[in-house]
Protein backbone atom coordinates (compact mmCIF):
# COMPACT_ATOMS: atom_id res chain seq x y z
CA UNK A 1 0.00 0.00 0.00
CA UNK A 2 1.52 3.37 -1.00
CA UNK A 3 1.61 6.43 1.26
CA UNK A 4 -1.23 8.14 -0.62
CA UNK A 5 -3.57 5.19 -0.01
CA UNK A 6 -2.52 4.96 3.63
CA UNK A 7 -3.32 8.64 4.17
CA UNK A 8 -6.71 8.18 2.47
CA UNK A 9 -7.52 5.22 4.72
CA UNK A 10 -6.55 7.16 7.82
CA UNK A 11 -8.89 9.99 6.82
CA UNK A 12 -11.86 7.71 6.04
CA UNK A 13 -11.58 5.40 9.03
CA UNK A 14 -12.73 7.73 11.87
CA UNK A 15 -15.87 8.79 10.02
CA UNK A 16 -16.80 5.23 9.03
CA UNK A 17 -16.01 3.95 12.50
CA UNK A 18 -18.19 6.59 14.13
CA UNK A 19 -21.09 5.65 11.87
CA UNK A 20 -20.49 1.97 12.63
CA UNK A 21 -20.46 2.68 16.38
CA UNK A 22 -23.81 4.42 16.18
CA UNK A 23 -25.28 1.60 14.10
CA UNK A 24 -23.90 -0.97 16.55
CA UNK A 25 -25.49 0.93 19.47
CA UNK A 26 -28.84 0.93 17.68
CA UNK A 27 -28.63 -2.83 17.11
CA UNK A 28 -27.83 -3.39 20.79
CA UNK A 29 -30.68 -1.13 21.95
CA UNK A 30 -33.31 -2.54 19.58
CA UNK A 31 -32.11 -6.13 19.75
CA UNK A 32 -32.49 -6.63 16.01
CA UNK A 33 -30.77 -5.77 12.73
CA UNK A 34 -34.17 -5.24 11.13
CA UNK A 35 -35.46 -2.88 13.84
CA UNK A 36 -32.16 -1.00 13.83
CA UNK A 37 -32.36 -0.57 10.06
CA UNK A 38 -35.91 0.76 10.38
CA UNK A 39 -34.94 3.14 13.18
CA UNK A 40 -31.94 4.44 11.24
CA UNK A 41 -33.78 4.51 7.91
CA UNK A 42 -31.09 2.53 6.13
CA UNK A 43 -31.01 -0.87 4.37
CA UNK A 44 -30.53 -3.92 6.57
CA UNK A 45 -27.60 -4.95 4.36
CA UNK A 46 -25.85 -1.68 5.21
CA UNK A 47 -26.36 -2.29 8.93
CA UNK A 48 -24.92 -5.81 8.64
CA UNK A 49 -21.97 -4.57 6.56
CA UNK A 50 -21.06 -1.84 9.06
CA UNK A 51 -21.22 -4.25 12.01
CA UNK A 52 -19.09 -6.78 10.15
CA UNK A 53 -16.50 -4.14 9.24
CA UNK A 54 -16.44 -2.90 12.84
CA UNK A 55 -15.81 -6.43 14.14
CA UNK A 56 -12.98 -6.91 11.60
CA UNK A 57 -11.49 -3.55 12.58
CA UNK A 58 -11.54 -4.46 16.28
CA UNK A 59 -10.62 -8.11 15.83
CA UNK A 60 -13.40 -9.29 18.18
CA UNK A 61 -16.93 -10.62 17.87
CA UNK A 62 -19.43 -8.03 19.14
CA UNK A 63 -22.66 -9.83 18.35
CA UNK A 64 -23.55 -13.52 18.30
CA UNK A 65 -26.01 -14.11 15.45
CA UNK A 66 -28.13 -17.17 14.79
CA UNK A 67 -31.23 -17.66 12.68
CA UNK A 68 -33.48 -17.17 15.71
CA UNK A 69 -31.80 -14.75 18.07
CA UNK A 70 -29.21 -12.02 18.46
CA UNK A 71 -27.10 -11.69 21.60
CA UNK A 72 -24.39 -9.25 22.61
CA UNK A 73 -21.07 -10.84 23.50
CA UNK A 74 -19.07 -9.84 26.58
CA UNK A 75 -16.74 -7.84 24.32
CA UNK A 76 -19.77 -6.28 22.66
CA UNK A 77 -21.24 -5.19 26.00
CA UNK A 78 -17.95 -3.65 27.07
CA UNK A 79 -17.50 -1.90 23.72
CA UNK A 80 -21.06 -0.55 23.79
CA UNK A 81 -20.63 0.93 27.28
CA UNK A 82 -17.28 2.54 26.47
CA UNK A 83 -18.24 3.94 23.07
CA UNK A 84 -21.55 5.36 24.28
CA UNK A 85 -19.66 7.56 26.72
CA UNK A 86 -17.59 8.89 23.83
CA UNK A 87 -20.64 9.40 21.62
CA UNK A 88 -22.43 11.26 24.39
CA UNK A 89 -19.41 13.48 24.91
CA UNK A 90 -19.36 14.25 21.19
CA UNK A 91 -23.10 15.02 21.29
CA UNK A 92 -22.50 17.34 24.25
CA UNK A 93 -19.89 19.22 22.24
CA UNK A 94 -22.13 19.43 19.16
CA UNK A 95 -25.12 20.44 21.27
CA UNK A 96 -23.08 23.12 22.99
CA UNK A 97 -22.20 24.73 19.67
CA UNK A 98 -25.77 24.36 18.41
CA UNK A 99 -27.19 26.00 21.54
CA UNK A 100 -24.77 28.86 21.21
CA UNK A 101 -26.11 29.49 17.72
CA UNK A 102 -29.81 29.53 18.62
CA UNK A 103 -32.89 27.74 19.93
CA UNK A 104 -33.12 23.97 20.48
CA UNK A 105 -33.98 21.97 17.39
CA UNK A 106 -34.53 18.42 16.26
CA UNK A 107 -36.95 15.56 16.81
CA UNK A 108 -38.22 14.16 20.11
CA UNK A 109 -39.88 10.75 20.47
CA UNK A 110 -42.37 10.74 23.35
CA UNK A 111 -44.87 8.13 24.55
CA UNK A 112 -47.97 9.13 26.50
CA UNK A 113 -51.32 7.73 27.60
CA UNK A 114 -54.49 8.39 25.64
CA UNK A 115 -56.37 10.78 27.92
CA UNK A 116 -53.22 12.71 28.84
CA UNK A 117 -52.47 13.23 25.17
CA UNK A 118 -56.03 14.12 24.17
CA UNK A 119 -56.96 16.41 27.05
CA UNK A 120 -53.74 17.85 28.49
CA UNK A 121 -50.82 17.73 26.09
CA UNK A 122 -52.14 18.06 22.53
CA UNK A 123 -54.48 21.03 23.22
CA UNK A 124 -51.51 22.97 24.65
CA UNK A 125 -48.97 22.05 21.95
CA UNK A 126 -49.59 25.16 19.81
CA UNK A 127 -48.10 27.23 22.64
CA UNK A 128 -45.13 24.88 22.87
CA UNK A 129 -44.40 25.12 19.14
CA UNK A 130 -44.69 28.90 19.27
CA UNK A 131 -41.87 28.91 21.82
CA UNK A 132 -39.82 26.17 20.11
CA UNK A 133 -40.64 26.17 16.38
CA UNK A 134 -37.57 24.12 15.43
CA UNK A 135 -38.53 21.10 17.54
CA UNK A 136 -40.41 18.22 15.92
CA UNK A 137 -42.46 15.78 17.98
CA UNK A 138 -43.18 12.10 17.35
CA UNK A 139 -45.97 11.37 19.85
CA UNK A 140 -46.82 7.74 20.53
CA UNK A 141 -50.29 7.66 22.09
CA UNK A 142 -51.40 4.51 23.93
CA UNK A 143 -51.82 3.16 27.44
CA UNK A 144 -49.38 0.30 26.89
CA UNK A 145 -45.96 0.07 28.50
CA UNK A 146 -43.18 1.09 26.13
CA UNK A 147 -39.61 -0.22 26.01
CA UNK A 148 -37.73 3.10 25.99
CA UNK A 149 -34.39 1.57 25.04
CA UNK A 150 -35.62 -0.94 22.49
CA UNK A 151 -38.00 1.49 20.79
CA UNK A 152 -35.56 4.43 21.04
CA UNK A 153 -38.05 6.66 22.84
CA UNK A 154 -36.60 9.82 24.42
CA UNK A 155 -39.07 10.01 27.29
CA UNK A 156 -42.38 8.58 28.48
CA UNK A 157 -45.07 9.90 30.82
CA UNK A 158 -46.35 7.39 33.34
CA UNK A 159 -48.65 7.51 36.32
CA UNK A 160 -48.76 5.69 39.62
CA UNK A 161 -46.04 4.17 41.80
CA UNK A 162 -42.64 3.99 40.16
CA UNK A 163 -41.53 0.45 39.37
CA UNK A 164 -38.69 1.04 36.87
CA UNK A 165 -35.74 1.79 39.11
CA UNK A 166 -33.33 1.78 36.16
CA UNK A 167 -34.85 4.92 34.61
CA UNK A 168 -34.13 8.58 35.36
CA UNK A 169 -37.26 10.26 36.71
CA UNK A 170 -38.71 13.72 37.10
CA UNK A 171 -41.99 14.31 38.88
CA UNK A 172 -44.60 16.16 36.80
CA UNK A 173 -47.45 16.55 39.26
CA UNK A 174 -50.57 14.79 40.43
CA UNK A 175 -54.24 14.62 39.47
CA UNK A 176 -57.47 14.12 41.41
CA UNK A 177 -59.87 11.17 41.15
CA UNK A 178 -63.58 11.24 40.42
CA UNK A 179 -66.30 8.58 40.47
CA UNK A 180 -69.26 9.19 38.19
CA UNK A 181 -71.91 7.68 35.95
CA UNK A 182 -74.37 8.79 33.32
CA UNK A 183 -77.77 10.17 34.44
CA UNK A 184 -79.52 7.29 32.64
CA UNK A 185 -77.48 4.69 34.52
CA UNK A 186 -78.17 6.29 37.90
CA UNK A 187 -81.86 6.58 37.12
CA UNK A 188 -82.06 2.84 36.36
CA UNK A 189 -79.80 1.54 39.13
CA UNK A 190 -79.87 4.18 41.87
CA UNK A 191 -77.19 6.44 43.34
CA UNK A 192 -74.54 4.78 45.56
CA UNK A 193 -73.91 6.55 48.86
CA UNK A 194 -71.07 4.33 50.14
CA UNK A 195 -68.22 2.51 48.36
CA UNK A 196 -69.62 -0.85 49.46
CA UNK A 197 -72.74 -0.07 47.42
CA UNK A 198 -70.59 -0.44 44.29
CA UNK A 199 -70.41 -4.20 44.90
CA UNK A 200 -74.01 -4.31 43.66
CA UNK A 201 -73.44 -1.99 40.71
CA UNK A 202 -71.86 -2.34 37.31
CA UNK A 203 -68.40 -0.80 37.01
CA UNK A 204 -66.67 0.05 33.78
CA UNK A 205 -63.40 -1.68 34.57
CA UNK A 206 -59.96 -0.52 33.51
CA UNK A 207 -57.27 -3.06 32.59
CA UNK A 208 -53.70 -2.52 33.74
CA UNK A 209 -51.14 -2.02 30.98
CA UNK A 210 -48.58 -3.81 33.16
CA UNK A 211 -50.38 -7.13 33.63
CA UNK A 212 -53.77 -6.97 31.92
CA UNK A 213 -55.64 -7.29 35.22
CA UNK A 214 -58.56 -5.15 36.34
CA UNK A 215 -57.45 -2.18 38.42
CA UNK A 216 -59.66 -1.94 41.54
CA UNK A 217 -61.30 1.33 42.55
CA UNK A 218 -59.87 2.75 45.78
CA UNK A 219 -61.74 4.98 48.23
CA UNK A 220 -60.63 6.76 51.42
CA UNK A 221 -62.30 8.98 54.01
CA UNK A 222 -61.14 9.84 57.54
CA UNK A 223 -58.75 6.91 57.64
CA UNK A 224 -61.32 4.42 56.36
CA UNK A 225 -60.30 2.63 53.17
CA UNK A 226 -62.13 0.44 50.68
CA UNK A 227 -60.88 -1.39 47.61
CA UNK A 228 -63.69 -2.34 45.24
CA UNK A 229 -63.41 -4.82 42.38
CA UNK A 230 -66.91 -4.41 41.01
CA UNK A 231 -68.71 -6.51 38.45
CA UNK A 232 -69.08 -5.04 35.01
CA UNK A 233 -70.13 -5.78 31.48
CA UNK A 234 -66.98 -4.34 29.94
CA UNK A 235 -63.28 -3.82 30.70
CA UNK A 236 -61.02 -1.57 28.64
CA UNK A 237 -57.30 -0.91 28.41
CA UNK A 238 -57.39 2.64 26.97
CA UNK A 239 -58.39 5.73 28.96
CA UNK A 240 -60.44 7.54 26.30
CA UNK A 241 -62.45 4.39 25.58
CA UNK A 242 -62.93 3.85 29.32
CA UNK A 243 -64.44 7.32 29.65
CA UNK A 244 -66.64 6.83 26.57
CA UNK A 245 -68.10 3.66 28.09
CA UNK A 246 -69.12 5.61 31.18
CA UNK A 247 -70.76 8.34 29.10
CA UNK A 248 -72.62 5.63 27.16
CA UNK A 249 -74.21 4.40 30.40
CA UNK A 250 -72.42 1.06 30.59
CA UNK A 251 -71.64 1.51 34.26
CA UNK A 252 -69.90 3.59 36.93
CA UNK A 253 -66.38 4.81 36.15
CA UNK A 254 -63.59 5.65 38.58
CA UNK A 255 -61.21 7.90 36.67
CA UNK A 256 -59.18 11.10 36.74
CA UNK A 257 -61.12 14.30 37.33
CA UNK A 258 -59.60 16.13 34.36
CA UNK A 259 -60.81 13.42 31.95
CA UNK A 260 -64.45 13.68 33.06
CA UNK A 261 -64.67 17.45 33.69
CA UNK A 262 -66.14 18.48 30.33
CA UNK A 263 -68.72 15.67 30.45
CA UNK A 264 -69.72 16.63 34.00
CA UNK A 265 -70.13 20.26 32.96
CA UNK A 266 -72.41 19.18 30.09
CA UNK A 267 -74.46 16.93 32.36
CA UNK A 268 -73.38 13.75 30.56
CA UNK A 269 -71.79 12.39 33.75
CA UNK A 270 -72.86 12.88 37.36
CA UNK A 271 -70.26 12.78 40.18
CA UNK A 272 -70.95 10.39 43.07
CA UNK A 273 -69.14 9.51 46.32
CA UNK A 274 -67.44 12.92 46.20
CA UNK A 275 -66.32 12.66 49.85
CA UNK A 276 -64.66 9.27 49.27
CA UNK A 277 -61.83 10.27 46.96
CA UNK A 278 -58.44 8.58 47.37
CA UNK A 279 -55.18 10.59 47.46
CA UNK A 280 -54.14 12.30 44.20
CA UNK A 281 -52.43 10.16 41.57
CA UNK A 282 -48.80 11.09 40.76
CA UNK A 283 -47.34 11.37 37.27
CA UNK A 284 -43.68 11.29 36.25
CA UNK A 285 -41.62 11.57 33.10
CA UNK A 286 -39.05 8.80 32.64
CA UNK A 287 -36.03 8.69 30.35
CA UNK A 288 -33.00 6.39 29.96
CA UNK A 289 -30.26 7.46 32.40
CA UNK A 290 -27.42 6.49 30.04
CA UNK A 291 -28.79 8.47 27.08
CA UNK A 292 -27.71 12.03 26.44
CA UNK A 293 -30.55 14.36 27.48
CA UNK A 294 -30.48 16.99 24.76
CA UNK A 295 -31.66 20.53 25.25
CA UNK A 296 -34.76 19.87 23.17
CA UNK A 297 -35.80 17.05 25.53
CA UNK A 298 -35.04 19.18 28.59
CA UNK A 299 -37.18 22.09 27.40
CA UNK A 300 -40.01 19.69 26.55
CA UNK A 301 -39.89 18.16 30.04
CA UNK A 302 -39.82 21.66 31.58
CA UNK A 303 -42.89 22.52 29.51
CA UNK A 304 -44.67 19.35 30.72
CA UNK A 305 -44.03 20.37 34.33
CA UNK A 306 -45.56 23.78 33.59
CA UNK A 307 -48.57 22.11 31.95
CA UNK A 308 -49.22 19.77 34.86
CA UNK A 309 -49.06 22.71 37.27
CA UNK A 310 -52.19 24.04 35.55
CA UNK A 311 -54.19 20.87 36.22
CA UNK A 312 -56.53 20.95 39.21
Amino acid sequence: MDNTQARADSVECPLNQLQAIRVFACVVETGSFTRAADALNMPKTTVSKLIRELEVHLGVRLLQRTTRRLTVTADGTSYYQLTQRLVHQLEDIDQGFAQAQGAPRGKIRVDIGGSLATLLVIPALPGFFERFPDIKLDLGVSDRLVDLIGERVDCVIRGGPLTEQSMAVRRLGEVQWITCASPAYLQRHGVPTHPKDLEHHRLVNYLSAANGRILPARFERDGERHVIEGKGLIALNESNAHLAAGVAGLGIIHTFAYTARAHVERGELVPILADWRPPPYPFHVLYPPNRHLSKRVRVFIDWLVERFAQVD
